[in-house]
């Protein structure tokens, strides 16, 4: 059973491969709802648009608390390059996407559902098979969304792509707010789960030209980045994930 919704300004869709998929359809969703409630910067009534308007630590939640120290996690990992705060306000939505879509899974997993994808805004995580065949995931173009550069073979994995041909330029080099990324068109990267796979493609796409270099270096990330050039650049184990013509 495959689903659509709008959720979180974004199409959130998931498909499920289990005798029980409407109800945990209807559980999945209804987390996307939660997460949206608490973190949408556009909503004044948000957890984040209170703690933007001054809410003191002291009654932020255990779990704001929890994304937080991951954000500070994944800022020390990728040198500074992950930073949540903009115009001295915070915003850790280029980590809690990644992160809610791998607790979604894992609410998945937990009641035993082998087979599933779950895709936010061109973040994917798959599990098993697509009924009897892998999962195919197409990269877009950054030229031409509506074609596909790429088709991969993933399973039990996380793919995430960043790039400003979508949603415009909304990726900055935080140590260097004047640096100009765009030489850079996307940068995709792939993982054992989506919230790997989110965090880092963020953090390497702020790096410029130097991301897929990050991205090379983590033993456990592969990554594929498209130039304004045109020209395509990628780490030595992504080419496996990558289906024939």
């Amino acid at each position: 059973m495959e689903q659509t919704q709008i959720i979180m300004g974004m199409p959130i869709t998931i498909k499920i491969f289990d005798k029980n998929a409407e109800s945990l359809l209807k559980s999945c969703f209804d987390y996307f709802k939660k997460i949206d409630s608490r973190y949408s910067t556009y909503k004044p009534d948000s957890e984040i648009s209170q703690i933007n308007d001054g809410l003191p630590k002291t009654k932020w939640s255990t779990e704001m608390k929890k994304v937080f120290s991951l954000c500070d996690e994944t800022n020390k990992l990728t040198k500074g390059y992950f930073n949540i705060k903009h115009n001295n306000k915070l915003d850790p939505s280029g980590l809690v996407k990644g992160w809610a879509i791998n607790n979604a899974a894992n609410m998945l997993l937990k009641h035993g559902v082998e087979d599933f994808f779950i895709e936010a805004g061109g973040d994917i995580q798959v599990n098993g098979k697509d009924g009897n065949e892998p999962w195919i995931i197409g990269i877009r173009s950054p030229f031409n969304v509506n074609e596909i550069i790429k088709r991969i073979k993933i399973s039990n994995k996380g793919i995430a792509t960043s790039g400003t041909y979508i949603r415009g330029q909304h990726i900055y080099n935080p140590l260097n707010s004047k640096a100009s990324l765009s030489n850079i068109k996307s940068l995709t990267v792939i993982a054992d789960n989506i919230f790997e796979a989110d965090r880092y493609a963020t953090a390497a796409y702020a790096m410029g030209v130097k991301g897929i270099e990050f991205i090379k270096s983590a033993s456990s990330l592969e990554g594929y980045m498209v130039m304004s050039s045109g020209i395509a650049t990628y780490t030595s184990g992504f080419e496996r994930y990558v289906v024939s013509a």
